[in-house]
């Protein structure tokens, strides 16, 4: 049976505003790596993945009226749909397309910058509710019009991933015709601070699976899949198909990955039987690879149990956009998908040394060939962890 067919896709994230310029980054090897300009924080020594844009600007690009309510993060993901709905043979969805949409912390921006003025301020009470991570979907949702199934995942980084994954299924299951997953998130000084407090942020640019990797860089960014049962897809070209997914939860610490990888091992092998397809089929792999000690060994001996000495091609592409927390299924999602389209396996970047304990060595500069079938994995924090399989229409 065919998999899931995805008929559009939306993108911003700190290596482009649309998928034109994320695709040209990817390429060119060029990272969105920089020290933070937007986000008020007084950790400006720490690298990010930021947006270039602030509030005021997507606003107007987007032409919300001056007393909206919108957080960053709605602002960014209501930027990746309207990409999507331009790229897309819609005008504008119809009435019965879904929603799924992923995040991590939600609007906590705009509560963390007002919290002192609530009491005192009613112009900024219309921000409280903006704590919720519901609040981001429905701005969406409200400028869209999409007034059908509209619900929100929030399982940390795994958070858009499982949003895909709950779209293909509404899709499989006939409950929905069309539905828009995916995930947004902003960088908040909640997030830096807590990060920074595990000491897992790494002074440098990141490295992932390198010997000597010592921490992440946080990112920003927003990206969206629109799903579609066969009955309704018509003239319309297939990007690609969802067509294995899988999700488990090892619980084995509320911030760190098993020493073993069983949570990602079993998300894998989930997705593997659900695609009906074999470990060797497996053209190329986007990993998670957050960069921290602790998460890319997981992730190695994960890879390792499933494919034993015959690891597929891999890499991670958070050195381009550091890690973007409840939108990184989503924009991986999206890279796993220009891989297939395009032909390309982008590279690992800033990686030097392979790490004793497996020996595995990703992709370090951009490379042809071509793919067919790309594994997506995305781990959350609390061993919340989530493997998606894409597949070459046809």
């Amino acid at each position: 049976m065919k998999g899931v067919a995805v008929t559009g896709m939306g993108i911003i994230s700190s290596i482009g505003v649309n998928l034109e310029e994320s695709f040209n980054s990817l390429q060119s090897g060029k990272d969105g790596i920089s020290f933070p300009e937007i986000l008020p924080t007084s950790y400006k020594n720490l690298l990010v993945g930021e947006i270039k844009l602030n509030n005021a600007e997507l606003s107007e690009i987007l032409d919300l009226p001056k007393t909206h309510s919108y957080t960053r993060a709605a602002l960014l993901g209501t930027h990746a749909i309207k990409e999507l709905l331009n790229n897309s043979k819609y005008d504008q969805f119809p009435e019965d397309t879904g929603f799924i949409s992923g995040t991590s912390i939600g609007g906590i921006d705009m509560t963390e910058k007002h919290f002192y003025d609530f009491s005192e301020n009613a112009e900024y009470q219309k921000y409280i509710q903006a704590q919720h991570p519901g609040f981001t979907t429905e701005k969406i949702a409200e400028y869209f019009d999409l007034s059908g199934t509209v619900t929100t995942i929030s399982t940390a980084c795994s958070s858009a991933a499982n949003a895909i994954m709950m779209g293909a299924r509404m899709i499989q299951s006939r409950k929905l015709k069309r539905v828009i997953v995916g995930g947004s998130d902003c960088l908040t000084k909640f997030t830096l601070n807590g990060f920074n407090s595990l000491k897992i942020l790494s002074p440098q640019k990141s490295k992932p699976f390198d010997h000597n990797r010592d921490g992440l860089n946080l990112g920003e960014a927003a990206g969206y899949l629109l799903l579609e049962a066969e009955a309704v897809i018509r003239d319309k070209p297939v990007l690609g198909r969802v067509s294995g997914y899988g999700n488990a939860n090892d619980a084995f610490h509320q911030t760190a990955s098993s020493e073993n990888g069983e949570g990602a091992y079993q998300a894998i092998s989930k997705a593997l039987n659900k695609a009906g397809i074999s470990a060797s089929e497996i053209d190329y792999i986007n990993a998670h690879g957050t960069g921290t000690k602790n998460n890319d060994l997981s992730e190695s001996v994960a890879l390792k149990r499933i494919f034993g000495d015959n690891v597929p091609d891999f890499s991670s592409t958070k050195g381009f956009t550091g890690h973007t927390l409840g939108a990184a299924g989503a924009i991986e999602a999206i890279f796993s998908l220009l891989s297939i389209q395009k032909e390309n396996m982008f590279p690992n970047l800033n990686f030097n040394a392979e790490m004793y304990e497996t020996g595995l060595i990703p992709v370090s500069k951009l490379q042809n060939k071509q793919i067919g079938t790309v594994l997506s994995n995305s781990f959350g924090f609390g061993g919340n962890c989530t493997s998606l399989i894409f597949q070459k229409d046809g």
